[in-house]
């Protein structure tokens, strides 16, 4: 069976005129491509091009074999561009982490100064587990910290981001250099309504140590952190967005053990990453992330 690589190889014959210069632009030692043709027309069974003839003359399969090259290669070229084109009209998106949401707005306003075609649809990914409808062709993008094996998705790193303890200045958790997991069992955790698994610090800190604290759902960042402020709980949230409260003396932060960080990731299905539009969100929310206090570049 022919290839394309052969196709194109017949092609590179026609144009150079001899097969030393046909090895130069194909980037080959002239013994390799000598070798390629050799093992084709053992294959076909048949001579493709006259040797040592000069100029280089074709065989009768040759020219038909080369005329189909013709034909073929141009719709091959113009597949892949097809396939790279911004045929998407619009971007289904949803976000797992609850507070990033607030940095995602800027990501879509720049997003869309380059892309105002593209319409953007986002939902919230914290009343539904996101992945699955992803792999479904649900959404388009969704933006997670947890990678799911064997998921026929694709993970584009966005950026690293420190998980943090925020608690009253007045707490005593405030004195603290580090807070340990035990630190946590006798309070209450003010979290986002989702399961106990999609939380960073429940998942890869209080869960490992067998502490349980009281779980107390918010479902708003701002409500969330005045709640904090006002000694109704303590709540782990990335250091990012809640800095702003810390400056202004709000709630003090805390490492949680050696230090809780995260990726954030854009996760897409497999083979999609190179589509031009979905490629351009992704920059442009890697971009907008490094505006961010308290990241780093993943």
């Amino acid at each position: 069976m022919i290839e394309l690589k052969h196709l194109k190889t017949l092609q590179a014959l026609r144009h150079a005129g001899t097969l030393a210069a046909a090895a130069a632009s194909l980037h080959m030692t002239q013994s390799a491509l000598s070798h390629q043709l050799n093992e084709v027309e053992q294959r076909l069974g048949y001579r493709l091009f006259i040797r040592k003839s000069q100029p280089l003359r074709f065989t009768t399969q040759g020219e038909i074999l080369l005329n189909l090259a013709n034909q073929v290669i141009p719709l091959v070229q113009q597949a892949l561009q097809s396939c790279s084109a911004p045929t998407k009209g619009s971007l289904k998106l949803a976000i797992e982490c609850h507070s990033c949401i607030q940095w995602l707005t800027p990501a879509l306003n720049a997003f869309r100064q380059h892309w105002p075609s593209v319409e953007l649809d986002f939902k919230n990914g914290v009343i539904f587990d996101p992945q699955p409808a992803l792999q479904l062709g649900e959404l388009d993008i969704v933006m997670t910290s947890d990678i799911q094996p064997s998921s026929h998705l694709h993970y584009s790193s966005l950026f690293d981001f420190e998980v943090r303890l925020a608690v009253a200045p007045e707490h005593p958790l405030a004195q603290a250099d580090v807070i340990r997991p035990q630190d946590l069992a006798q309070e209450t955790m003010l979290i986002y309504p989702v399961q106990r698994q999609r939380l960073d610090v429940w998942k890869h800190f209080l869960q490992p140590a067998g502490i349980q604290p009281t779980l107390k759902s918010v479902d708003n960042t701002l409500l969330l952190i005045q709640m904090v402020a006002a000694r109704m709980g303590v709540a782990a949230l990335p250091h990012w967005v809640v800095e702003s409260a810390e400056r202004q003396g709000l709630i003090v932060t805390k490492p949680l053990g050696d230090g809780l960080w995260r990726r954030l990731y854009a996760a897409v299905r497999d083979g999609e990453q190179r589509q031009l539009a979905v490629s351009a969100f992704i920059d442009a929310a890697r971009a907008h992330s490094a505006t961010l206090p308290f990241v780093k570049a993943a």
